[in-house]
């Protein structure tokens, strides 16, 4: 049995299709793990967005919380040291009549 010989042009031939699957077949891979790695990336950034917008509405409640008037008149009773004005302290002016008055 007599082996043929490949040409040069064949063996380039075999060679250039080989190197040429192997690079589709290469980048299919990185392609597949690149949308894996992706996938996960979103997934954590999806964790993180819903605990921040849960931090949110927490803060918001205490936020709520603290501008309460009955929490604001604490404070500054307790706090501030604050107590209701006296009637002698009280100034009341009649705008409607100062208006009329400057026209």
């Amino acid at each position: 049995m007599v082996r043929r010989k490949f040409t040069k042009k064949e063996m380039m031939l075999v060679v250039l299709c080989t190197i040429f699957i192997i690079s589709i077949l290469t980048f299919y891979i990185w392609h597949q793990a690149e949308a894996v790695r992706l996938g996960y990336e979103i997934n954590q950034l999806e964790e993180k967005l819903l605990k921040l917008e849960k931090d949110v509405e927490e803060l918001e409640a205490q936020k709520a919380s603290f501008l309460s008037l009955e929490n604001v008149e604490k404070i500054a009773r307790e706090k501030l040291k604050m107590v209701d004005t006296r009637d002698e302290q009280k100034i009341y002016e009649d705008f409607e009549n100062q208006n009329q008055e400057k026209k």
